[in-house]
């Protein structure tokens, strides 16, 4: 097939070029601006856009399909040009699921730990060798490209996004699934941009429980009140399956986890990473991978890019950094780390990047959410306000809203640079969080401080 991207450069596209264009199909693309490492990516294979911005003239009859990214704007001159000819246009998980309808679909959806479960799944299945179509929010350790397509193989594992699918289609991205076998992680307020109230962003988590096919399962967090209240109330003709978090204990440095053939060392640690860990084994059972099986796969794996990955450690210091941003992940990531490193002073940097953490009326969602850090410091830049159409935010609103009058706030990258400078290393352990990149934080300087 031909098929043309419109926004090419976002990270699900791109990925999804690369996928497409390695199983053969022609792939062209457009994009008003692109980073990296899509950039590199994208050029080393020869899609790299020759030009940047938006031309009509790339879209012809010729073009089997369009690829509609959420970059791009209702407007689009290429948008409108395909309309015009009666071109058919997805958004990219509506192309997942054409791609997939002939396939046991396995969505992982949840406010929390999708990306860390569909991770913890990928891990599992290449250990043993098992060959499955997947498409994941992080790259991981083994594999070259976040999304996999093939004719011949049998699931379809995708990372199910309760956010918006495209410029002309508001329906959430996992709604389009419709999987046989499916697992919800928890409930947490966020994107308030796209659902204004708690009311309004639970609604397509309901949806997705009655999309699920008639038969199918649902692997779910007993846990979590709202998504159990919810599954509960849930009239669609389906197996529930609960799951817990397991028990575990931290000896050294090193988290165990506790099964039936003793305690199991784990790369990975926090109260929440086990609940996910729960959540991946029942989903793998499902998929033809028994207990003993999968924990000796799991106990291998290091986590998904940008979820609690190690900087750099010695024997007194340790730098992690995470993708948490929303309240709930903040929260169960600090106390992870707190836990994992009892005896050590926990400095915490937070940036405040989305568009719902930098909404003064969202802030109290972090009340108590770096409770457990020694020294809390929230970094946000005005400039970003300003590109997101936010009102100023005070300190003193933040200090408030976070419960903390000792709460640093930092609002340049030059003073952000002095603070890391000027702090003490030894016997410390040091975690940012963010969805952005901490005012372009040198990490390679901060690591060889330790080295």
């Amino acid at each position: 097939m031909r098929i043309h991207f419109i926004a090419i450069g976002g990270s699900a596209m791109h990925n999804l070029a690369l996928a497409l264009h390695e199983a053969g199909h022609e792939i062209s693309g457009s994009d008003d601006v692109i980073f990296e490492p899509s950039k590199s990516r994208l050029a080393a294979v020869g899609l790299l856009p020759l030009e940047m911005g938006w031309q009509p003239e790339n879209i012809h009859s010729d073009i089997d399909v369009i690829v509609l990214g959420m970059h791009a704007k209702p407007g689009n001159p290429e948008l409108e040009k395909a309309q015009e000819l009666g071109l058919k246009v997805y958004s990219y998980p509506e192309f997942l699921y054409e791609h997939s309808n002939h396939k046991t679909r396995v969505v992982i959806g949840g406010s929390h730990g999708k990306t860390t479960i569909t991770s913890m799944i990928l891990h599992v299945m290449h250990y043993h060798e098992k060959e499955i179509d997947f498409m994941v929010g992080a790259q991981l350790d083994g594999f070259d490209k976040m999304v996999h397509l093939t004719e011949e193989n049998d699931f379809m594992l995708l990372e199910g996004d309760e956010y918006l699918s495209s410029p002309i289609d508001a329906q959430s991205k996992f709604l389009h699934y419709k999987p046989h076998i499916a697992l919800l992680s928890g409930i947490a307020w966020d994107h308030i941009n796209v659902f204004p109230t708690f009311e309004s962003y639970c609604a397509p988590f309901e949806s997705f429980i009655d999309s699920i096919v008639a038969g199918g399962s649902l692997t779910f967090n007993q846990e979590d009140q709202v998504l159990n209240e919810m599954v509960e109330k849930a009239t669609n003709t389906i197996r529930k399956i609960a799951y817990t978090t397991p028990e575990a204990s931290i000896d050294s440095g090193v988290t165990y986890l506790e099964t039936e053939e003793g305690p199991l060392p784990l790369e990975i640690f926090g109260m929440h990473n086990l609940n996910n860990l729960a959540g991946a084994k029942w989903i793998c059972q499902h998929m033809g991978i028994d207990a003993l099986d999968f924990y000796e796969a799991i106990s291998s794996f290091r986590g998904a890019s940008k979820r609690l990955e190690l900087v750099a450690k010695n024997n007194q210091t340790a730098i992690y950094k995470d993708f948490a941003h929303a309240p709930s992940k903040v929260k169960a990531t600090t106390a992870a780390v707190k836990e994992q490193y009892p005896d050590r002073k926990l400095v915490v940097v937070l940036e405040l990047h989305t568009y719902s953490s930098l909404d003064a009326s969202f802030l109290k969602e972090y009340k108590n959410a770096l409770a457990k850090a020694d020294v809390g410091m929230v970094f946000y830049e005005p400039a970003v306000l300003a590109i997101k159409e936010r009102e100023p935010i005070s300190a003193e609103v933040i200090k408030n809203a976070f419960g903390s009058a000792a709460l640093q706030i930092e609002t340049t990258p030059e003073g952000l640079a002095v603070f890391l400078r000027d702090l003490p290393l030894e016997g410390t352990v040091l975690l940012f969080m963010s969805s952005g990149n901490y005012g372009g934080t040198d990490f390679k300087a901060l690591a060889q401080r330790i080295s």
